[in-house]
C-alpha cells in the first residue's frame, strides 16, 4: 500500500511538471470559463443558471481526452513498459496510477470553477451540491475511462492527439453546452447521447436524480473498463 501511494505521489509530481497537463486541465479550461462565460451570460442571462456545470463538462472533457492518452502512451509505448516488466510491476499500475493523478486535477480544476463562476459571473449554485459532486465525480471517471482506451489503443504521440480532438470536438459541441440538444438535428442529437458529455450535463443539472440519465454513464464505463482489460493484454505481450 505505501508503494501505491508512493507511485501516487510520484505521478502527481510528474504531472505538475507536465506543460501538456497544465495547459489541458487547467490554463485552457479556466481561460474559455472567463471568455466563453462572459459571453454566454451577457448573450443569455438565463444561462447563468447552468453556467458551472457547463464550463465543468468543457474542462473534464478536455482534460480526460487530451490530456491523459499522451501519458498513457508515453508509459505503454516507451521503455517505461520494459522497466515495468522487468521489475515485476504489474502494467495496470501505469493505468491506475496516470488516472488517479488526472483524477485529482481534474476534480481540483472543478473545484475552482465551482468556486469561481458565482463570483465573476453570479452564476446560480446548484441547489443540491452533494448531489452535484456526486455526478461530477462520476462524470470524471468516466471520462477518463474513455481517454484510457485513446491512450492504450493508439501508440503514437501525434496519432493519439488526432484521435483525442476528433472525440472531443463533437462531445463538446453535441452535449448541450453550448446550446439545447433539442435544436440539434435528430442524427447529432443521437451522435450527443453517444458522449459521456452530453450525460454527465444532464446529471449535473437535474434537480432530481433520474436513472434514465445515470444507466448510460454506468453502461459506458463498463464497456470502457473491458475494453481497456483487453488493451492492456495486448500491450503485454
Amino acid at each position: 500500500m505505501g508503494a501505491f501511494l508512493y507511485g501516487v505521489s510520484l505521478q502527481w509530481k510528474l504531472d505538475i511538471r507536465s506543460k501538456t497537463l497544465l495547459i489541458t486541465c487547467y490554463i485552457v479550461p479556466l481561460l474559455f470559463f472567463v471568455i466563453m462565460g462572459g459571453i454566454f451570460t451577457s448573450v443569455m442571462p438565463e444561462a447563468r443558471y447552468t453556467l458551472i456545470q457547463s464550463m465543468t463538462v468543457f474542462g473534464v472533457t478536455m482534460g480526460a481526452l487530451i490530456g491523459l492518452p499522451p501519458s498513457l502512451v508515453e508509459i505503454y509505448s516507451s521503455d517505461i513498459k520494459k522497466v515495468y516488466k522487468a521489475n515485476g510491476v504489474p502494467l495496470i499500475l501505469g493505468l491506475a496510477l496516470t488516472n488517479i493523478s488526472a483524477y485529482i486535477h481534474l476534480f481540483l480544476m472543478s473545484i475552482i470553477l465551482y468556486i469561481a463562476a458565482p463570483l465573476v459571473f453570479h452564476a446560480e449554485v446548484p441547489e443540491n451540491p452533494g448531489r452535484y459532486f456526486i455526478s461530477l465525480a462520476v462524470f470524471i471517471a468516466v471520462s477518463l475511462s474513455i481517454a484510457s482506451i485513446i491512450g492504450l489503443a493508439v501508440k503514437d504521440q501525434a496519432k493519439t492527439s488526432m484521435f483525442s480532438i476528433i472525440i472531443f470536438i463533437p462531445s463538446t459541441m453535441l452535449s448541450g453546452i453550448m446550446f439545447p440538444m433539442e435544436l440539434l438535428p435528430n442524427a447529432f442529437g443521437t451522435i450527443g447521447k453517444l458522449c459521456p458529455a452530453s450525460w454527465g450535463y444532464k446529471l449535473m443539472t437535474e434537480s432530481v436524480f433520474k436513472s434514465e440519465n445515470f444507466l448510460p454513464f454506468l453502461l459506458i464505463f463498463v464497456l470502457a473498463v473491458v475494453t481497456c482489460n483487453i488493451l492492456l493484454r495486448r500491450v503485454d505481450k
